[in-house]
């Protein structure tokens, strides 16, 4: 039984160092499950505490912006490709050499199915819809050599 005027766990957790300890792991790439074991609290727990205590939930929200910009640029800087130096051994010694990491299709795809995604989405939409009779009416006018024509590709 809990005594009274003793503090809760979440008390801990609002600590500066720990609100610090929660953007590191935040940062870190940990998902809140992995988070709430670390504290030693359940996942309910852990979205209780988001709720009620605004400093415990905007410490994890920062932990994780600062890392999703450093991903995203790294994306967005794959996708279009960079300049890099690069160390080569040569029989003189080390030479630094300027290369160049040409943009990679994969990383165009992926930005563009998600930033333009009204654009880049493999299933368009097609506003202009034909009619079953207007197609009924197309193909009572075909000739059987143009029908087969038609046809042989469905």
């Amino acid at each position: 039984m809990a005594k009274v005027g003793t503090k809760g766990k979440y008390h801990k957790w609002l600590e500066e160092d720990s609100l610090i300890l929660l953007k590191a792991w935040a940062r870190d790439g940990l998902i809140d499950e992995q988070i709430a074991r670390n504290i030693g609290i359940t996942n309910s727990t852990l979205y209780e505490w988001k709720l009620k205590y605004s400093e415990f939930s905007e410490a994890l929200k920062k932990g994780k912006e600062v890392v999703d910009i450093e991903v995203e640029n790294a994306l967005m800087k794959r996708a279009i490709g960079y300049y890099y130096e690069e160390d080569v051994s040569t029989k003189d010694g080390i030479c630094r050499l300027e290369k160049y990491a040409h943009g990679d299709v994969g990383a165009q795809i992926f930005w563009l199915k998600n930033r333009k995604r009204k654009d880049w989405k493999d299933k368009q939409d097609l506003d202009n819809h034909i009619s079953k009779d207007t197609i009924k009416e197309i193909l009572k006018n075909l000739s059987p050599e143009e029908l087969d024509e038609v046809l042989k590709d469905v």
